[in-house]
């Protein structure tokens, strides 16, 4: 098994900020460290406005099954309307390289 990389794209619903959009995946963010396989998350925004989700998995498996959960099990969250989910470009891939310096740093 290999780790994976989920990555989505999209843009911010009309009137939603970074902010708010952050506040609307306190839920989400709760619901997936519960979820095998997850390692990490990071959530960026270009200067387009578009919004990066990075997301690891153990297993593209675990991705996949995940994304799966984020439209069922979570439906009821907030998170949704404060996408453009005209927008939403959505991936998970195997990783078939790592490399790093161990650190990590803010």
């Amino acid at each position: 098994m290999t780790e994976a990389i989920e990555i989505t794209t999209f843009r911010l619903a009309a009137g939603v900020k970074m902010r708010g959009f952050i506040k609307a995946n306190e839920d989400i963010d709760a619901w997936l460290i519960t979820q095998p396989g997850f390692i990490s998350r990071r959530i960026c925004q270009r200067k387009d406005g578009t919004v990066i989700d990075v997301l690891v998995w153990a297993s593209a498996a675990a991705g996949r099954k995940a994304a799966t959960g984020v439209v069922t099990e979570m439906a009821h969250s907030p998170v949704h309307a404060a996408i453009d989910q005209s927008t939403v470009d959505w991936s998970v891939s195997s990783v078939h390289h790592t490399h790093s310096n161990g650190a990590y740093r803010k």
